[in-house]
């Protein structure tokens, strides 16, 4: 007996097979194992300057950037600790002191 991944979405242990795709009886999500590692084996996070990013790392801001639904703005040489990467439009999942949890763009930010 084989045993299958969980589901990416809920997590649920109760994926089954369904001819190249894997389904989700609780959720209804279905995806094709092997596209998505090898996916997630191509995505490379680059800072501004071409670095590579990962989880963990500390990046400094290198334009001021305003803070959607605030009158306030991230000043340029914020540094930023512990990041997270993410899928999407905004990559870096983070915490900055003094505004909270936010996402910024990776084009927007350097390694430090």
């Amino acid at each position: 007996m084989t045993t299958l991944p969980n589901c990416p979405e809920c997590g649920s242990a109760y994926t089954y097979e369904d001819g190249a795709l894997l389904v989700c009886p609780e959720c209804a999500h279905e995806w094709n194992p092997t596209a998505e590692t090898a996916l997630e084996a191509a995505r490379v996070w680059k800072d501004a300057n071409g670095n590579i990013l990962q989880d963990g790392d500390s990046v400094t801001v290198i334009k001021d950037l305003k803070v959607k639904g605030s009158s306030s703005v991230v000043k340029v040489g914020t540094k930023v600790r512990n990041i997270r990467l993410i899928e999407g439009d905004h990559d870096i999942y983070c915490k900055i002191d003094g505004f909270g949890s936010m996402q910024l763009k990776s084009e927007f930010v350097k390694k430090a």
